[in-house]
């Protein structure tokens, strides 16, 4: 049984969504006008209740007659298409309009304006600062690891739970401004920042030759093309001699599945890198094939490694391959897909659970390391990129854990 809406009932029915936030996953969308150039929705009678019909009728009636200033419905619709994205309670599932979708992409693409920071999302849902980039706009005005965003230019952003969303409040044109305030849990206060966005260069790989012949590479996020440049780093150290390999995933926060999929594909032997599972069972595997640099191998990690980087260690863990050192992980076992939906907006959508080869989901839990080290007291708040190397004993027990299998 169906029922067919006029475009009234339509308008309605998208602006109760966005109140309500009623879940109605079973309606679709037709670009049908009818001979009264009208358009339709069609629901299916056994997913939505007529009574949340009768509130979206309602509701509508009372914005269109009693608001205060002219109602515009378009906004009113790519609100209620956020709200069906928001009624889901997935912190990873969210609507982009076509602004917020340009910075998205342009985020993955390691270039853009803005302030320079690593965020991930806390176990409270807002938005903290992992790291401000060295020289950044960030870093310049005093902002540290930590830093709950609870404001961008006035409007509190507690309640939006997609780092994304937020992101693309702070990002705008060159050399314009942005005011922050955030909560810094080290002194309980708030703090205001009024920040010049400008273009952010981000180098999401850095590499060196330690002591002892051990490579050490440095991955800040897994952006569109980092599998090719650490094949190259990797490479161009091992024509040099290196005789252990250390890859520091420390307040790495993710990025690319395919990419990740790829570098772990270079450093394990044959077998299962990662498997997915969707809501019906439905599972799809990603294996890595026979060559492999076969050398010995450290992965740095601590409680801000997520997503991408637990998919790496998780694989080099359960095949055995080497050590993780450091915290535990933050705990992200969710797969996002994006959904380009034509006019430049964009649906980023959870689609399954990620499991590791040995068929464990880390969502929420996160993974441990072999060797269990944190840092010091006095580097507590500050990203493991600003702790001085000699002070850093993280690294140093990654690199005593490799050189005592390379003796």
């Amino acid at each position: 049984m169906r029922r067919v809406y006029t475009f009234r009932q339509v308008a309605v029915i998208v602006a109760v969504t966005l109140v309500f936030s009623v879940s109605a996953a079973a309606f679709v969308f037709y670009s049908v006008r009818a001979a009264e150039e009208r358009y339709m929705i069609i629901f299916d009678a056994d997913s939505v209740d007529y009574s949340n019909v009768l509130k979206f009728n309602r509701v509508m009636d009372i914005l269109r007659n009693d608001f205060y200033q002219k109602v515009d419905t378009n906004k009113m619709l790519e609100g209620a298409i956020n709200g069906l994205a928001e009624s889901l309670g997935d912190p990873y599932t969210v609507y982009f309009d076509k602004e917020h979708m340009e910075a998205f992409l342009e985020k993955s693409r390691g270039s853009y304006v803005g302030i320079g920071v690593t965020v991930n999302v806390d176990d409270d849902g807002l938005l903290t600062v992992v790291e401000p980039m060295r020289g950044s706009p960030a870093m310049e005005a005093g902002m540290r690891q930590g830093d709950k965003i609870v404001k961008v230019d006035g409007k509190d952003v507690t309640s939006i739970r997609d780092e994304n969303m937020i992101i693309s409040m702070i990002k705008g044109k060159e050399n314009t401004r942005v005011k922050i305030t955030v909560y810094r849990p080290s002194e309980n206060r708030y703090v205001q920042f009024d920040i010049k966005r400008k273009r952010i260069r981000a180098s999401n790989i850095k590499s060196e030759i330690l002591e002892g012949d051990i490579g050490y590479i440095r991955i800040v996020m897994f952006d569109s093309e980092i599998a090719d440049y650490f094949k190259s780093d990797l490479n161009s150290m091992l024509k040099k001699g290196i005789k252990g390999l250390i890859i520091d995933l420390r307040d790495n926060p993710g990025g690319s599945f395919e990419q990740v999929v790829e570098i772990a594909d270079s450093l394990l032997p044959a077998g299962t890198i990662v498997y997915t599972e969707d809501r019906e069972g439905r599972k799809e595997y990603r294996y890595s094939d026979t060559k492999y640099t076969d050398i010995p191998l450290v992965i740095l990690i601590n409680g801000n490694s997520a997503s991408a980087s637990e998919i790496l260690a998780g694989a080099i863990r359960d095949h055995g391959r080497g050590k993780l050192v450091g915290t535990r992980t933050f705990g992200k076992g969710l797969v996002q897909e994006l959904k380009l939906l034509g006019d430049g907006s964009g649906l980023k959508v959870t689609i399954s659970r990620y499991f590791t080869p040995s068929g464990v989901c880390i969502q929420g839990t996160g993974i441990e390391p072999d060797i269990h080290v944190g840092v010091l007291d006095e580097y507590r708040n500050l990203p493991a990129s600003q702790i001085p190397r000699d002070r850093d004993i993280q690294l140093r027990s990654a690199i005593e854990a490799l050189l005592g299998e390379i003796e």
